[in-house]
């Protein structure tokens, strides 16, 4: 099985609710995000790839024409948690790519600072259908 995996950034804020007072992430702030899709395919196309990269140019089109420099609580109708925006983002990619490629999209993982991240991976290998 190859795995492969492209990196992306975007720049927003948030403000998380039903924190205890005085929690830090109850107050309105903002993150450099950090994005990383991870395909993964037994086979190699013809030329050798998992997939070409410039195929996620859509994804990265998304992230800056929906989320770079917004309030991803005016954005999204969901709590926008890293675990949540993970979820979405995996979703999106499964959606939104050209089939052949967001079929082999198996996780997406999501930071919001150096030593924090979430990763979103269902349950079942790629490719099983999740739709």
């Amino acid at each position: 099985m190859y795995r492969i995996a492209k990196s992306f950034s975007f720049e927003a804020s948030h403000q998380l609710t039903g924190l205890p007072d005085g929690h830090k992430c109850g107050r309105l702030h903002g993150h450099t995000y950090r994005v990383e899709v991870v395909l993964e395919n037994a086979n190699l196309t013809d030329c050798g790839f998992v997939v070409d990269f410039a195929d996620l140019a859509p994804f990265k089109a998304y992230l800056d024409a929906s989320l770079d420099h917004r309030h991803l609580n005016d954005v999204f109708d969901f709590a926008p948690t890293s675990e949540n925006l993970a979820h979405h983002l995996y979703g999106w990619c499964r959606a939104e790519l050209p089939c052949q490629v967001g079929e082999l999209v198996a996780a997406v993982c999501l930071s919001e600072t150096g030593s924090t991240w979430v990763e979103f991976r269902p349950e079942h290998a790629a490719g099983e259908g999740d739709h």
